[in-house]
Protein backbone atom coordinates (compact mmCIF):
# COMPACT_ATOMS: atom_id res chain seq x y z
CA UNK A 1 0.00 0.00 0.00
CA UNK A 2 0.96 3.76 -0.38
CA UNK A 3 2.49 5.24 1.94
CA UNK A 4 3.06 8.80 2.78
CA UNK A 5 5.46 10.33 4.92
CA UNK A 6 5.59 14.33 6.18
CA UNK A 7 8.50 16.24 7.23
CA UNK A 8 9.47 20.14 6.88
CA UNK A 9 7.33 21.61 9.90
CA UNK A 10 8.91 23.27 12.86
CA UNK A 11 8.59 26.37 15.17
CA UNK A 12 8.76 29.39 13.04
CA UNK A 13 8.09 33.34 13.83
CA UNK A 14 5.11 35.32 12.05
CA UNK A 15 6.29 36.36 8.56
CA UNK A 16 8.79 33.49 8.19
CA UNK A 17 8.98 30.34 5.41
CA UNK A 18 8.60 26.91 5.42
CA UNK A 19 9.31 24.00 3.16
CA UNK A 20 7.28 21.23 3.80
CA UNK A 21 8.27 17.74 2.06
CA UNK A 22 5.98 14.41 1.45
CA UNK A 23 7.65 11.35 0.15
CA UNK A 24 5.36 8.91 -1.28
CA UNK A 25 6.33 5.11 -1.53
CA UNK A 26 5.01 4.62 -4.90
CA UNK A 27 5.03 6.80 -8.08
CA UNK A 28 1.41 7.68 -8.07
CA UNK A 29 1.74 11.43 -9.56
CA UNK A 30 0.86 10.63 -12.96
CA UNK A 31 -2.71 9.35 -11.79
CA UNK A 32 -3.93 11.31 -9.03
CA UNK A 33 -4.87 14.85 -8.04
CA UNK A 34 -2.38 15.11 -4.49
CA UNK A 35 -3.16 18.28 -1.81
CA UNK A 36 -1.68 18.95 1.43
CA UNK A 37 -4.28 19.18 4.38
CA UNK A 38 -3.84 20.89 7.63
CA UNK A 39 -5.78 20.32 11.05
CA UNK A 40 -6.04 22.83 13.72
CA UNK A 41 -6.46 22.13 17.28
CA UNK A 42 -10.25 21.38 17.74
CA UNK A 43 -10.94 22.07 13.71
CA UNK A 44 -11.32 19.44 11.03
CA UNK A 45 -8.92 18.69 8.58
CA UNK A 46 -8.61 20.95 5.75
CA UNK A 47 -7.44 21.09 2.29
CA UNK A 48 -5.26 23.66 1.60
CA UNK A 49 -3.61 23.06 -1.39
CA UNK A 50 -4.07 20.61 -5.03
CA UNK A 51 -1.76 19.76 -7.55
CA UNK A 52 -3.58 17.89 -10.39
CA UNK A 53 -2.07 15.00 -12.38
CA UNK A 54 -1.54 17.20 -14.97
CA UNK A 55 0.25 19.80 -12.33
CA UNK A 56 -2.77 22.41 -12.15
CA UNK A 57 -2.42 24.19 -8.81
CA UNK A 58 -5.65 25.19 -6.14
CA UNK A 59 -5.35 27.10 -3.22
CA UNK A 60 -7.67 27.67 -0.07
CA UNK A 61 -8.32 31.28 -0.30
CA UNK A 62 -6.76 31.31 3.06
CA UNK A 63 -3.60 30.58 2.30
CA UNK A 64 -3.56 32.22 -1.64
CA UNK A 65 -0.37 33.91 -2.47
CA UNK A 66 1.58 32.57 0.24
CA UNK A 67 1.39 29.22 0.02
CA UNK A 68 2.62 27.10 -3.54
CA UNK A 69 2.64 23.25 -4.10
CA UNK A 70 4.96 21.21 -5.87
CA UNK A 71 5.74 18.04 -7.12
CA UNK A 72 8.93 15.80 -7.98
CA UNK A 73 8.34 13.00 -10.50
CA UNK A 74 11.72 11.28 -10.06
CA UNK A 75 11.89 11.53 -6.42
CA UNK A 76 7.99 10.67 -5.73
CA UNK A 77 7.95 13.92 -3.49
CA UNK A 78 5.74 16.61 -2.95
CA UNK A 79 6.30 19.97 -1.52
CA UNK A 80 4.73 23.00 0.36
CA UNK A 81 6.68 26.01 0.16
CA UNK A 82 5.16 27.84 3.13
CA UNK A 83 5.65 31.86 2.79
CA UNK A 84 4.52 35.05 5.27
CA UNK A 85 3.16 32.49 7.83
CA UNK A 86 0.91 33.73 10.79
CA UNK A 87 -0.45 32.15 13.65
CA UNK A 88 -3.26 31.18 12.25
CA UNK A 89 -1.44 28.91 10.05
CA UNK A 90 -0.56 26.37 12.99
CA UNK A 91 -1.81 23.44 12.37
CA UNK A 92 0.01 19.54 11.85
CA UNK A 93 0.36 19.47 8.36
CA UNK A 94 -0.53 16.08 6.20
CA UNK A 95 -0.49 15.28 2.09
CA UNK A 96 -2.95 12.60 0.97
CA UNK A 97 -4.49 12.46 -2.53
CA UNK A 98 -7.73 14.26 -3.50
CA UNK A 99 -10.21 12.88 -2.87
CA UNK A 100 -8.68 10.90 0.22
CA UNK A 101 -7.09 7.42 -1.13
CA UNK A 102 -4.54 6.55 1.04
CA UNK A 103 -3.83 5.60 4.78
CA UNK A 104 -2.77 9.22 6.94
CA UNK A 105 1.07 9.43 7.49
CA UNK A 106 1.88 11.05 10.86
CA UNK A 107 1.74 14.29 9.73
CA UNK A 108 4.46 17.21 10.27
CA UNK A 109 3.71 20.15 13.06
CA UNK A 110 4.17 23.59 11.87
CA UNK A 111 4.01 26.40 14.90
CA UNK A 112 3.44 29.96 13.74
CA UNK A 113 4.50 31.95 17.33
CA UNK A 114 6.56 34.81 18.89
Amino acid sequence: QVQLVESGGGLVQPGGSLRLSCVVSERIFSRYAMGWYRQAPGKQRELVARISSRQSTNYADSVEGRFTISRDLIRSTMYLQMNSLKPEDTAVYYCNADPITFIWGQGTQVTVSS
